[in-house]
């Protein structure tokens, strides 16, 4: 599994290069999806499909239109996000947040839980297949999930600095 071409992930571990090649993967391979971010329990950017904020390019166009058209912005959306339902299942002794949508006018956004407590964030098309972009995120976070070590939320957030 080697990142598509034209992207630039020299130096970093495989693992790394692993979840570049499965974001990349995630916003060209699903239809609809316009922006994708995750980002670790303390609410800092790891991973991005926004060219100004990523390693991995896809070179569609559509794919690069998120809010505002910077994933860091949606990044910010999804730790919010994230933290006001672990609050509120919290209060409603719900357990553990899984998967939050909304639904907008113009738009979707997915947030869903990674085991370490990290996030995977969507904001997609209003006429996307949901059930399509859920499916692919679900196999996005079991993947990711067991390899999001302490290391390599380190070394993600550090090539995510150098990137910007």
């Amino acid at each position: 599994m080697n990142a598509p071409s034209g992207s630039s992930t020299y130096g970093l571990s495989s693992e790394a290069r692993n979840l570049h090649w499965l974001l990349a993967n995630l916003v060209e391979e699903v239809p609809g999806v316009r922006s994708v971010a995750v980002v670790s329990s303390d609410g800092l950017l790891l991973l991005s499909s926004d060219p100004q904020y990523r390693t991995v390019t896809t070179g569609d166009p559509a794919a690069q239109d998120g809010p505002k058209g910077s994933t860091a912005d949606l990044a910010t959306i999804v730790s919010g996000l994230g933290s006001l339902t672990l609050g509120a299942a919290r209060l409603m002794d719900g357990g553990n947040v899984k998967q939050t949508m909304v639904a907008m006018e113009d738009g979707m956004l997915l947030v869903m839980s990674i085991s370490d407590g990290s996030l995977l964030g969507v904001h997609a098309a209003p006429d996307c297949d949901m059930t399509v972009v859920a499916y692919h995120m679900a196999l996005f976070v079991g993947r990711a999930g067991h390899v999001l070590t302490p290391e390599l939320r380190s070394e993600l957030r550090k090539s995510m600095e150098t990137a910007q």
